[in-house]
């Protein structure tokens, strides 16, 4: 897997072939990146995963660069706690607009 580094990306416009926004518990999203056929994660400066805390966050962030396709993904550990049935192998990957509000 790929590791891409928020520096090199936020230093220039790039193209974004595949943007997945994913979303945990307690306003945490990772980023997971592919561009030109590599895929992997976005790290920080400190080499850890590049944590947003918003949507609007991830917009901003990414609002110079062309993205082709982005979706968001959530992952919750409290189906199965509540007595919901266990969650599929394949989360639902729902469309996220990379628009910034007016």
């Amino acid at each position: 897997m790929h590791k891409f580094y928020f520096r090199d990306i936020e230093e220039s416009p790039i193209a974004i072939d595949y943007l997945e926004v994913q979303s945990y518990e307690m306003n945490v999203y990772l980023v997971y990146l592919t561009i030109d056929n590599h895929s992997g994660m976005l790290y920080d400066n400190k080499d850890k995963p590049m944590r947003f805390f918003s949507a609007g966050h991830i917009r901003e962030a990414f609002a110079h660069c062309r993205v082709l396709q982005a979706v968001m993904k959530h992952d919750t550990p409290y189906d199965e706690m509540i007595g919901n049935p266990p969650k599929s192998k394949e989360q639902m990957a729902l469309p996220f607009s990379m628009e910034l509000p007016y």
